[in-house]
């Protein structure tokens, strides 16, 4: 009841309320003390090099592609060395640095002596398929470039905080800060680990990786283990190869230099098997191989090939987004970028874009017809006799097999594929395993017996065999229901085409 009513007002004892509150000024203080006592923060050291107040200079800011991390961290080392030299510190704070820009940095440790200086943080990242580096994940740069004092907060993307990668340079003239940024960016193109290199930007369980970057050996393919038509290997390479090993000559008669190749034919055929014999020849050429869901990274993979010039872009499968735009409602955001990125390059630009697919007929006319986007179109058929001959000889002779035998199982497998052929040899290799004993001419008789019976067909289908007749269940089926694929993956050795 309320005091008008006669009724006493229990009193509050205030003691315990300000007992806590006396103990939450003394830990503050004690933390303000022990933040005193924890050394010199970073405003104080960016006070002492820059010559000024850092919390009245500017701050300029690049974002940091997660795949330009390491040539960042590289091109700094090369700068610092150019100029003289310099020293990198950490900055201390936990997580909360995470959290914050250098201007916020700068200003808490100047107020309340937050972020001292501490430990460099570093991370070891790939730079290729056996090297690696330990790169600077968040420390700042002190350097001096031509007698003007600078400084640089290098953080690597930290997507658990939100943040993304970021080169923040503070200066005490903003323009100094400028040219230097100015000056990264050529150093990172120059010392670039990408360079010269076979990346993929699908991440690999069991692959060198650095930053979403899938470093690659480049294999030798001989011309020899490439089984196709006369004169077909010949116009791809000149194509791909020849243009950059003639460029001087070209350019001087006017000719332009960006080219686009199309191998099409059914899966198995050896399109990828292709690509990769090229790939081994083009030594010091950056290569990028796209497929499947880093297609949609196209852009960024021209972008990188412009300034790693020579390269090669290899887009595989590429009707998965190229699909020409009568089958689909609407816009195709992919498929834009594929003619946005191939399109973009100066004609003078040595790059090459190598496509693979196993429907042309579905390609978009405006990506496969206009020239300057493909510049050549080359079948990789079906080998006919002669090269499933070979094809036997290449991948069976390490076994010994007899003339006839090879004769013989060329002349029973019309319609099959070289993925087709290589499996066969791994049957009758198997077959003799299982016996414990050495591989005959039977055994491949045996097994391509095996797989050309009717009880194998869908098997002959997913390796590129001859056409089957329609499965008889009742219900329709597309041609396409029981198609195999070209490859399982660019170096993945079950399809080795």
């Amino acid at each position: 009841m309320s005091p008008d009513h006669g009724t006493a007002v229990p009193s509050v004892d205030l003691a315990p309320f300000l007992a806590a509150f006396q103990r939450l000024s003394d830990l503050a203080a004690e933390a303000q003390q022990a933040r005193s006592a924890a050394g010199t923060t970073v405003a104080a050291v960016l006070a002492e090099h820059l010559g000024h107040d850092p919390r009245s200079l500017p701050v300029v800011t690049e974002t940091l592609s997660p795949l330009r991390t390491v040539d960042a961290d590289v091109a700094l080392d090369a700068l610092a060395e150019r100029h003289g030299g310099g020293r990198v510190v950490g900055v201390g704070g936990g997580e909360q640095r995470m959290h914050s820009s250098l201007s916020e940095i700068v200003e808490q440790s100047s107020q309340w002596r937050q972020f001292p200086v501490g430990a460099v943080d570093y991370t070891r990242t790939a730079t290729g398929p056996d090297t690696e580096r330990r790169v600077v994940s968040f420390g700042l740069r002190l350097l001096t470039v031509d007698g003007s004092p600078l400084a640089v907060l290098q953080r690597a993307a930290a997507p658990r905080f939100g943040m993304e990668g970021a080169l923040e340079v503070i200066a005490p003239d903003q323009d100094d800060a400028l040219a230097f940024l100015g000056e990264l960016r050529e150093a990172m193109i120059t010392h670039s680990m990408l360079r010269g290199q076979v990346v993929s930007f699908t991440a690999g369980d069991y692959e060198a990786t650095s930053a979403g970057v899938t470093f690659h050996r480049r294999d030798t393919v001989p011309a020899a283990d490439v089984v196709l038509p006369a004169g077909t290997l010949d116009r791809v390479t000149r194509q791909v190869l020849g243009v950059a090993e003639h460029r001087d000559r070209l350019l001087s008669a006017g000719q332009h230099l960006k080219r686009g190749v199309l191998l099409y034919g059914p899966p198995g055929t050896g399109k990828t098997h292709t690509v990769r014999h090229l790939v081994g020849r083009a030594d010091g050429t950056t290569v990028i191989l796209l497929a499947g869901g880093s297609l949609q990274l196209v852009g960024v993979a021209a972008e990188i090939a412009r300034a790693m010039q020579p390269a090669v872009v290899v887009l595989e499968d590429c009707d998965l987004i190229a699909e020409d735009r009568s089958f689909h409602d609407g816009p195709q955001p992919l498929l834009f970028e594929v003619l946005d990125a191939m399109d973009g390059l100066a004609p003078d630009a040595d790059v090459a874009f190598v496509l693979t697919t196993n429907r042309a007929d579905l390609l978009e006319r405006a990506l496969s017809q206009r020239p300057g986007r493909v510049d050549l179109a080359v079948e990789i058929p079906l080998p006919d006799a002669g090269a499933r001959r070979r094809l036997f000889e290449l991948y069976g002779g390490a076994q010994g097999f007899g003339d006839h035998a090879l004769d013989a199982a060329a002349e029973s497998t019309e319609g099959v594929t070289a993925s087709f052929v290589k499996e066969a040899i791994r049957r009758a290799v198997l077959l003799a395993a299982e016996d414990d004993r050495a591989v005959t001419d039977d055994d491949l008789a045996t097994a391509v017996a095996e797989m050309t019976a009717d009880g194998e067909r869908i098997t002959r289908s997913l390796l590129g065999g001859a056409a089957m007749d329609p499965v008889d269940d009742g219900e329709e089926h597309d041609a396409d229901d029981l198609d195999g694929g070209d490859s399982f993956g660019w170096f993945a050795e079950a399809s080795g085409r």
